[in-house]
Formats: C-alpha cells, structure tokens, sequence
C-alpha cells in the first residue's frame, strides 16, 4: 500500500502552522535538528521538506541562520484577486482539497480567492449555465488576475460552454489555468494551460495492476458525457491490455449509472467479466453497492479498481483499490503556472502532468490466498 513521503508529512505540517501565523511574518521555524527530532526523521529529509517549502514562496532560508516565515511587503493599497471557477466543488472531494491548497498558496503570495460554483452539494449536472456566466461577470467586475477553471462534465454540450467561459475570461486579459481536465475532447489539446495528474499513466497502472493478477477479462465504466481524463484513463487501460496482447471486446467500455438496475444487469449477465475499472472513486462506490444487491462478491467474484483515492475509499465495505491523485503537488503547480501566466501572458500555453501512484487495497484481491 503506497504511503505519504515523509518529506511532505512534514513539509505539511509546517505548512499548515504557518498559514495559521503560529511563527508570525518573518518568525523564525524551528531548527532543522530540532524537526529532526520532532518528526523523528533523517536531515535529509528535512531538508528536502524546508526545500518544497521555499519553492512555494513561504519560507527564506539563510545559511548559517536558519529558515524564516516569508515576509509580507507592504501592499500598494489595492487588493489582487484571483478566482476559482469549479462547478460540482461541494461534491468533489478532489477538487476541495486542490482548492484549500490554492487559498493558502494565495494569502502567501498576497491573492484573496474568490471562491465560484455551484451551491455545495450540488451536482455539476444541475449547474445552469448561466450561473457561470455569472460568476464571469463578478470575476470581471472584480478585475481578477487570473481563475482557476475546471471545464464542465457529465453534459451533452460542455465543451462548447465550457470553450465560451474560458475564452470571454482571455478576452477580457484575465490569465486561464485550467484544473484536472482540458476545455477538447482527449486526445486534443486546447490553448490554455493545463494541470492535471496524468491520467493515461493512471489508465495503464489500473489495467496492469489487475492484468498481474491474472485477470484478462476487463470491462471500464464510466458515466455519458464524462470528462475528456476519463477517455485518456481508458486510453491507458487499452495500451497496458495491448502490452499484454489482449484484445478487449468491443463492448469493454460501458458507460452508464452503476446505481441502475437495468444497466447494472446487463452489465454483469453471464459473468463475463474478471475486473471492471471505474472512471473514479464514486462510480466504484456505487457500483460495489450495486454488486452487493446482485449478490456478486468482490473480490472473489469480481475484482474493482477505482480511481482519485477519496477519503471513503477505505470506509466503504470493501477497501478500494484506487490510483491516487497528488492533490497537493497540482495546487502547487498550478499556482506556479498561473504566477507565470500572469507574469507573461504570450507564453505558449503548457501542460503539466503530475505522477500518479497506484494505492492497493482489498477490492482488486491482491490479498485474496492464491490456490
């Protein structure tokens, strides 16, 4: 089972005391022999956490005095803004926790935050469009730097909306970072900036994984009109059974809701399948759920991966098995891209794709007795 490195247990830590002022402006952090006992570690690895911390702008290391909590200059009297535009925000666990790391890297750096979405605990799917049209204007009307956009999902015409939002942001000179997913279909590229976890790579290791245990027959479900990372996830998982010169059935993708009956019975008559890979965490949820009312067992019957590593992956009634997404690392990368965006604004528009890690718990029966 992947565990957190060490560096960033502390790098965290530290991180978090200091956003909550417990050092002051300027304020002096402990030592690194005094860390060094503190979260009982090696040097190096104290050093490699107050290194992370300095790239973010929070700490000023001197040599042969010690770290010190970044000072603040004194402001010109106007406030700089930057906005977060991410529909669904209160029901994805992902994005609350890319976004927490986004405000903190904002009051460090002199940024209020302006949060936009959807009420919480309202879907994506529900979200009007002219909501978002919406919160362009307060944007606008604000004079942000730059937004942090999360294009639209789960809807026949995201791509257009989503297309229109980002380009009346350019137009109006407000820098675009784009968060998790691009604005055109997999695998094309649009202008703006990019960051995400690379979600190929996170197809292939889900694939592999099982394909390891012997499983050859592997469905991937996702819901309709799904985000163009899920067509990259499933583009990972079709090279990975290639690799393995497996030809999946023509009818391996299947998308649907995992909570319908009738989809649900179609998908698992006559046992035709080892392994189902889902899109992310709350289709593999749903779908265990709905395995259980079927009276298929996973993993003896059937094995289950699923995809973002959510809190409740390990709270559901089978452990799940899940590639985990660095929610840290792309607040921080994409901080750093919107920093440059807004900097020089003809850049050419970049993509960063952050490593995934594969998290293995007991719905994929790696822990199941080998006969």
């Amino acid at each position: 089972m992947a565990s957190e490195p060490k560096h960033r247990i502390v790098s965290r830590q530290l991180h978090a005391e200091i956003s909550a002022g417990k050092y002051g402006a300027g304020g002096r952090i402990p030592s690194e022999a005094q860390l060094v006992e503190r979260f009982a570690v090696s040097r190096p690895t104290v050093d490699r956490a107050l290194r992370d911390l300095q790239s973010e702008g929070l700490i000023d290391r001197r040599a042969g005095s010690g770290s010190y909590v970044r000072q603040i200059r004194a402001g010109s009297g106007s406030t700089r803004h930057l906005g977060l535009l991410i529909p669904g925000l209160g029901s994805t666990e992902i994005f609350e926790l890319i976004c927490g790391e986004l405000a903190s890297l904002a009051r460090v750096h002199e940024y209020s935050l302006l949060l936009g979405g959807p009420a919480r605990g309202q879907s994506e799917r529900d979200a009007h469009l002219d909501q978002s049209n919406e919160l362009c204007e307060q944007f606008l009307t604000q004079k942000v730097s730059g937004v942090f956009f999360a294009p639209f999902e789960l809807r026949r015409e995201k791509e257009g909306a989503s297309q229109r939002l980002a380009e009346k942001l350019r137009q109006a000179g407000i820098a675009v970072v784009l968060l998790d997913r691009d604005l055109v279909s997999f695998p094309r590229r649009s202008d703006f900036d990019l960051v995400s976890v690379d979600n190929f790579a996170g197809g292939y290791l889900q694939a592999e994984h099982l394909l390891k245990l012997g499983c050859k027959r592997i469905a991937f479900v996702a819901k309709p009109f799904s985000a163009p990372t899920v067509d990259a996830r499933i583009a990972g998982v079709r090279e990975a059974l290639a690799r393995y010169r497996l030809d999946p059935p023509p009818n391996w993708v299947q998308l649907g809701d995992p909570g319908d009956v009738k989809f649900m019975r179609n998908l698992t008559a006559g046992r035709p399948w080892d392994a189902i890979l889902c899109a992310n965490d709350h289709t593999a949820a749903v779908l265990l759920r709905s395995l259980e009312q079927q009276r298929v067992h996973v993993p003896r019957d059937i094995k289950v991966v699923g995809f973002d590593d959510v809190k409740y992956a390990t709270l559901l009634g089978v452990s799940l098995t899940t590639i985990h997404q660095p929610c840290r690392d792309i607040a921080l990368t994409a901080f750093r891209a919107m920093l440059d965006r807004i900097a020089d604004p003809i850049l050419p528009a970049r993509s960063f794709f952050l490593t995934p890690s594969l998290v293995i718990r007991e719905s994929c029966g790696a822990y199941l007795p080998r006969s």
